[in-house]
């Protein structure tokens, strides 16, 4: 049977995600809506959905799933509405701008029984998803260190910076869930520095440009990751765990892995341009994660709860860099989320 999915938000990454259904067999995008009608009409026209509004879309029929690209501060309503219609959701990160707010929508899906799934797509890029394998297999022994680099190739426009949450909860917060993800334990513990050093503009909107944060687990495990909105280079993304036996790592992705030699020295292609080339695999593989918890009935992961855990850690960095401080989080009640690695 194949998934019929509605769209709403036709933006870049709701471009992402029409393309990257269009390579899964198992589902197909039956509608789209965006208030830009060119956006809309751009993903109508590549797939073939019709253009409805958002309401139509959750009320349809001919909808079994939502998925939820629109700004972030439409997306609890968005997954409410299309909980109480009985819908099954995917929806990017993060739930909410502010914990209080997404854990109101969590129990919305909770009351409603709707299936919810948040889209940390780096869990299902092939080559972090290894490394966490060879972690689950004990290859690296107990987790002690994880270091995480993450820098985009540019600064985003400044009115996105404000809408979107800044870059921690923007940005980093995929960090976070990596962490989370590869730690294998809840973080209780976080310190995070900010600066702006790109663009004045982020910082008169009230957020940073280049920060890093340290994240401290109930056993002590640490996390370290670094943020920046400039890498001349490319999209500069990279990880490494150690552990009591070793460590395991992944690098950046290029086109090929092609070097030449000669007199001046070596030459290898660049970085990939930004996260619709270096993640496509993974947005692919993410709605096929999603598409298979829904025929087969599993639990979806990453769920809701994962969506805010990571929140809670991103509005914990941002008040450290902003207060000078580490701030301390609530341990999580065994069982919750899905981060147990290791």
């Amino acid at each position: 049977m194949t998934l019929r999915i509605g769209l709403l938000g036709a933006g870049r990454i709701g471009r992402t995600h029409a393309g990257a259904l269009a390579r899964i067999g198992k589902a197909r995008l039956v509608a789209v809506h965006d208030p830009a009608d060119a956006a809309e009409e751009e993903v109508a026209r590549a797939t073939g959905a019709r253009r409805a509004s958002g309401e139509e879309i959750i009320a349809a029929p001919d909808v079994d799933a939502i998925l939820i690209a629109t700004p972030t501060d439409r997306h609890t309503a968005g997954i409410e509405a299309a909980a109480r219609a009985g819908k099954a959701i995917f929806c990017e990160k993060p739930i909410a701008l502010e914990p209080k707010r997404a854990r109101a929508c969590l129990e919305v899906v909770r009351e409603t029984g709707a299936r919810l799934m948040v889209g940390f797509n780096r869990r299902f890029d092939p080559d972090f998803a290894e490394v966490r394998r060879q972690i689950d297999d004990g290859a690296i022994g107990a987790v002690e260190l994880v270091q995480i680099t993450s820098r985009d190739p540019a600064p985003p426009p400044i009115d996105y910076v404000a809408r979107s949450g800044g870059l921690f909860l923007d940005m980093m917060i995929h960090d976070f869930d990596m962490a989370r993800f590869l730690l294998g334990e809840e973080v209780v513990e976080v310190s995070a520095a900010g600066s702006v050093l790109i663009d004045e503009g982020i910082g008169a909107a009230g957020d940073f440009d280049t920060a890093a944060a340290t994240l401290k687990t109930t056993s002590g495990r640490i996390a370290l990751i670094s943020n920046s909105r400039r890498a001349a280079y490319g999209y500069d993304q990279r990880l490494e765990v150690h552990g009591s036996k070793g460590m395991v790592s992944a690098g950046n992705r290029r086109n090929t892995t092609v070097t030449v030699a000669g007199a001046g020295g070596y030459r290898r292609e660049p970085l990939l341009d930004f996260f619709m080339q270096r993640y496509r695999d993974a947005y692919r593989r993410e709605l096929e994660a999603f598409v298979d918890a829904l025929a087969s009935g599993s639990r979806m992961s990453p769920d809701g709860e994962d969506g805010l855990k990571a929140l809670e850690i991103a509005v914990a960095a941002k008040r450290s860099a902003r207060e000078h401080r580490a701030v301390r989080l609530q341990c999580s009640a065994p069982g919750h989320g899905s981060s147990g690695a290791g």
